[in-house]
């Protein structure tokens, strides 16, 4: 028997119809879930800031939990962290039935998310469960437990990690309320042997985020990870299993390469707009009076024989700040240049606050620079510039630009011209010493520009008086048997402050001082190649150039006498100079003792005049 065609065409209607209907109640569903985001901090750190800020600009709803108090946690850079777990469970309760909220667990200090509240959601709801928690490659701090974990395929993440979790709340607190756990306990650990319960993980629909689909781990994962520019914006991405994870996080020994990845993302940096924040939170000093103007201790370190010292004491000077609100601190180290800076000092120590000179010898050069520290603590500076007499600064507008950047520690940055050494490393080795970032060139040749958070900087930078008033942030130039730079980059990691390079400008260079020796007469007339910049600058006659201009005559001061102006008169002055402290001049006998090589080869200059 054959069905009317108006039967069928009807019953079709119907069921499209209920399917469309049972859809949209789906979705509706979806659409009725929200998303809290926790997160733990004890204090407003630059990780905090740069969590919030991720947060923020992804319009995420957040709450911060422990915040001005006491870290209950014990140390977390080994087991601990258990209080965190407390603090969860106590902000979930008024939460412990609705299942209409979804909320995101997330460390604060090493964590930046990177999607909004819709693509979290979507995300964790693609993963069919009730709770989902983020994985890494190790499995720590037991490794003993590892073979109690399923079994994944494909390479994928197979260890828990705590830094991450999310599911609805009522789930959620039934899984942390499952089992107590003391402040000091391990939180890692704690949720691991919750997940290895087998039946609570199926009555609690646990499932681990083995792929990277909304957390990404960064250590023991550094290969898998990507940065690719998506719509001229940078995304992070695992191109192991080809996802871009919402939330990130700098685990374990992963905080640098992590710190480098947030000099990009979320939206910090792009090939077409540059530096998307380096103008947030910045301090506008056109809008103070002079007299208002932050108060600034330059303490200079003269620690080693260094070209040029006169040009850098003038530029010193020549630093466009009122003076009236600068206090001068001059510490030398070598006896070599020492006369330099008593007359300097002599001559325009009155027109700052207040001027100190301090000689000391080499082997007080930790104490010396620690002094600086209460020395700007004790004047009340609002910064500290710190100045190695390797640092020229060529900008005079540096300190202000410096201050109006407004962070805890940034550096300008410095290069030796035409070389690619600088004042900062954008990576480190795993025994800690230099390492090239991937974009290292880039930022030393002015290729990308910006405000860049970097694990080293040295020679010249300026530090906010609050972080040397705070003995929780105070950095320190003494650590084990390292130089005293890294040690103080090594301080300042450790403490969680971040270290900034801006590049935005050109504000001077580096002296190489390497080669320098000071028992030659007028050593720095043999500096052409080591430090030629500066050494044109002093000796290269500032007409050179018009020399090789076809429509310039040279003076003719008598017929068939031509003048060319080639060196300047310091040069000519410091060259007789070096030719009178010779003084192996002829008897005037036919005892020749030279030969037309004397003044290359026996002055030690040949290399510099051939």
């Amino acid at each position: 028997m054959k069905t009317p065609f108006g039967v069928c065409t009807a019953v079709c209607c119907l069921l499209f119809a209920l399917d469309i209907a049972s859809t949209e109640k789906d979705e509706g569903a979806k659409s009725d879930l929200n998303l809290l985001v926790l997160t733990v901090a004890s204090e407003k750190n630059d990780g905090y800031k740069r969590f919030i800020d991720s947060a923020n600009l992804n319009g995420l709803k957040t709450k911060v939990l422990g915040f001005d108090k006491p870290w209950q946690g014990g140390n977390m850079n080994s087991v601990g962290g258990g209080y965190k777990l407390n603090l969860y469970l106590e902000a979930l309760e008024p939460y412990k039935n609705n299942d209409n909220l979804a909320v995101l667990l997330t460390d604060a200090y090493d964590v930046v998310i990177l999607a909004n509240s819709s693509t979290i959601l979507n995300k964790f709801t693609e993963f069919d469960a009730s709770i989902v928690i983020s994985t890494e490659n190790s499995c720590w701090p037991d490794r003993k437990l590892a073979d109690q974990y399923p079994t994944v395929d494909q390479n994928g993440y197979r260890f828990l990690n705590s830094g991450g979790l999310i599911g609805y709340a009522s789930q959620l607190y039934k899984f942390l309320s499952e089992k107590p756990i003391k402040n000091l306990g391990d939180d890692q650990l704690h949720l691991t042997n919750l997940y290895l319960n087998t039946d609570l993980r199926e009555k609690l629909n646990i499932k681990l985020d083995n792929y990277a689909k909304l957390f990404q781990n960064v250590y023991l994962a550094e290969d898998d990870i990507k940065l690719k520019l998506v719509n001229k914006s940078y995304v992070l991405e695992n191109v192991n299993f080809n996802t871009q994870p919402a939330v990130i996080h700098g685990n374990g020994l992963s905080k640098i390469t992590f710190n480098s990845y947030t000099n990009y993302i979320p939206n910090k940096w792009s090939p077409e707009s540059g530096c998307n924040t380096c103008y947030d939170n910045n301090l506008d000093l056109s809008m103070l009076k002079e007299e208002n103007y932050p108060k600034v201790l330059i303490s200079i370190i003269v620690d080693k024989p260094t070209p040029f010292f006169d040009e850098f004491l003038n530029k010193i000077e020549d630093i466009d700040y009122p003076k009236s609100r600068l206090c001068l601190s001059i510490t030398t180290l070598v006896d070599y240049h020492k006369e330099h800076v008593d007359k300097f000092i002599s001559r325009i120590g009155d027109q700052y606050n207040a001027s100190f000179v301090f000689h000391k010898t080499a082997e007080e050069s930790i104490h010396a620079r620690h002094f600086s520290f209460s020395l700007c603590t004790s004047k009340l500076c609002d910064f500290l510039f710190y100045i190695e007499n390797e640092a020229h600064l060529d900008n005079p507008q540096t300190l202000k630009t410096l201050i109006q950047r407004n962070k805890k520690i940034i550096a300008p940055m410095l290069t030796r011209p035409f070389k690619a050494w600088s004042n900062f490393w954008g990576a480190l080795s795993k025994d800690g010493f230099y390492a090239r970032s991937l974009d290292y060139m880039d930022i030393v040749n002015y290729n990308k520009t910006g405000i860049w958070n970097v694990p080293y900087i040295s020679s010249c930078y300026l530090m906010k008086g609050t972080i040397l008033e705070n003995k929780f942030t105070r950095p320190s130039y003494k650590e084990d048997n390292l130089d005293y730079d890294m040690a103080f980059s090594k301080s300042l990691r450790d403490k969680g402050v971040f270290m900034y390079i801006d590049n935005q400008y050109t504000y001077g260079h580096l002296i190489d001082s390497e080669t320098f020796d000071i028992t030659l007469k007028n050593p720095e007339v043999y500096q052409l190649f080591e430090n030629r910049y500066d050494w044109e600058q002093r000796y290269i006659h500032p007409e050179y150039m018009e020399n090789f201009n076809p429509d310039k005559k040279p003076a003719e001061p008598c017929p068939d006498v031509f003048w060319f102006p080639i060196v300047t008169e310091q040069f000519c002055r410091e060259f007789i100079e070096i030719m009178e402290n010779f003084g192996q001049w002829s008897d005037g006998t036919n005892n020749v003792s030279y030969s037309v090589n004397i003044m290359f080869v026996i002055l030690k200059f040949e290399q510099q005049m051939t």
